[in-house]
C-alpha cells in the first residue's frame, strides 16, 4: 500500500544539514568534515483537515504496513500539491525516501471527519 494520495492542507518542512563532524582540537581550532554531497535529517509534517474517517484510516494502514517507524516508503506528487515552486525542495537527492517519525495523530472533528497530522523523516 502506498502513502495515502492526498493533498495535505497544511506542510511544515525543514531542509535538514549536510553530514558533517566537526573536530576541535586542544589549542580550540575547529576542523569541521563533510561526509556527503545531500542533505539528510530532512523533517516534514503534513496537516489534513476535515477529511473523512475512511481517509484518516488510510494513514493509520500504512502506518501498520510499514511497521510504524522501521521502513522507507515514497511520497507521491499528491503530498505535494499547491506548494508551488518549492515542492521540489523537499526532495534532496531526487529519490529521497521517507519514514515516519512517530505514529500518525488523528482528531474527530465531528462523527465520519477527522483531522490527521504526519510526522516524517527524510531518509536514502
Amino acid at each position: 500500500m502506498p502513502f495515502p494520495a492526498l493533498s495535505p492542507t497544511s506542510r511544515d518542512f525543514t531542509p535538514g544539514d549536510w553530514p558533517i563532524k566537526t573536530y576541535n582540537s586542544q589549542s580550540g581550532a575547529e576542523v569541521r568534515i563533510l561526509y556527503g554531497d545531500t542533505r539528510t535529517k530532512m523533517e516534514l509534517s503534513l496537516g489534513y483537515d476535515n477529511i473523512s474517517d475512511a481517509n484518516a484510516k488510510q494513514f493509520l494502514d500504512h502506518y501498520d504496513e510499514t511497521k510504524g517507524t522501521y521502513s522507507t516508503f515514497v511520497i507521491d506528487a499528491a503530498a505535494r500539491a499547491g506548494w508551488g515552486t518549492t515542492a521540489s525542495a523537499i526532495d534532496a537527492s531526487g529519490v529521497n525516501r521517507w519514514r515516519y517519525a512517530d505514529a500518525p495523530q488523528i482528531t474527530a472533528v465531528r462523527p465520519g471527519r477527522s483531522s490527521v497530522k504526519v510526522n516524517l523523516v527524510g531518509v536514502f
